[in-house]
């Protein structure tokens, strides 16, 4: 077979080289580009002749799936495959592969640094010690006893459930289905509507989806208490932004931290959540760390094998 990894994994060249090497002591072929590119003609030209094509968060389109020919799996070296056309892959039947699970203790960790931030004014304080007329300080709350809705408890929100846990928070928790695993850590399941009432910290998990677009709504956002806080390291679109902006600015909501936004930064002027008040925006930085980046690399490079040997792991569409 013929492999195509279409972008930089964020690790050395050393490592996909070893990673890669299995792959050619069976005998198949392997290219890699080291330089991203967003433009769909060169996305094609990189594609073609590939069984199976290797790529991160880049997108990939309809144009793109369409021109490929003899393509078996696209291999998505991230978490959520919202950036690849799907129908496109399922009309010309198209595996799609994920690298589920290297990103779980990043993203929970960024969750506890934003909380922590709105919580302890820490960005604010930075910004206050460094002016002549310094500011009184910012008297903050802890996460002790704090009751945290977690929005979506799949690995990624009981990790973060643990996290907070460890803080001494109490757990409460939405998701389609009731997990183990969750409720072991003393997470008690209920409605959207009674999270978002009785919620100190509120933190989405849930992958965005025809379902969850939009779920928590400005109907949702208008439940929370006034001293409550939101944490989004999810996708960007499941919150209705502009209402969160408009009820942060009305001082409804005790503040807001986001890692996730309705694009890809950098974001427009006029962006509501720029301008919002007690926010803390991060620019999609959730994954993003040194361990995460080895650890996806070697479950996309496993993925492909297993493709190859005919036992396909990972598989989030057929």
């Amino acid at each position: 077979m013929k492999i195509k990894l279409l972008e930089p994994l964020r690790v050395p060249d050393k490592m996909i080289e070893e990673l890669s090497q299995p792959l050619k002591d069976l005998g198949h072929e392997f290219d890699y580009y080291n330089e991203k590119t967003t433009q769909s003609t060169e996305l094609i030209e990189r594609s073609k002749g590939a069984d199976i094509v290797m790529i991160a968060n880049n997108p990939y389109p309809a144009e793109v799936i369409e021109a490929t020919e003899g393509l078996k799996l696209i291999n998505v070296a991230f978490t959520g495959v919202d950036h690849v056309d799907k129908t496109a892959a399922k009309d010309k039947e198209i595996k799609i592969a994920n690298a589920a699970g290297y990103s779980n203790q990043a993203v929970a960790e960024l969750v506890i640094g934003l909380a922590l931030d709105l919580y302890r004014g820490i960005t604010q304080g930075d910004a206050d010690i460094r002016k002549s007329d310094f500011p009184a300080p910012f008297q903050g709350n802890e996460i002790k006893n704090k009751t945290v809705g977690i929005i979506g408890t799949g690995k990624i929100g009981t990790m973060t459930a643990k996290l907070f846990k460890a803080f001494g928070a109490n757990l409460i928790g939405y998701n389609r289905s009731e997990h183990e695993e969750a409720k072991a850590l003393g997470l008690e399941y209920v409605d959207l509507e009674t999270l978002m009432q009785q919620s100190d910290i509120i933190s989405v998990h849930l992958p965005l989806n025809d379902e969850t677009k939009g779920i928590v709504s400005k109907n949702m956002l208008a439940k929370m208490k006034s001293s409550a806080i939101l944490v989004n390291c999810a996708r960007g679109p499941i919150i209705d932004n502009a209402a969160l902006a408009e009820l942060l600015n009305a001082e409804k909501i005790a503040g807001a931290g986001i890692d996730v936004f309705d694009m890809e930064p950098p974001l427009p002027a006029d962006y509501p959540l720029l301008s919002a008040k007690n926010t803390v925006l991060a620019p999609h930085v959730g994954y993003l760390t040194d361990e995460a980046m080895v650890l996806r690399a070697h479950i996309a490079f496993e993925n492909t094998l297993a493709f190859i040997n005919g036992e396909p792991q990972n598989i989030v569409q057929e």
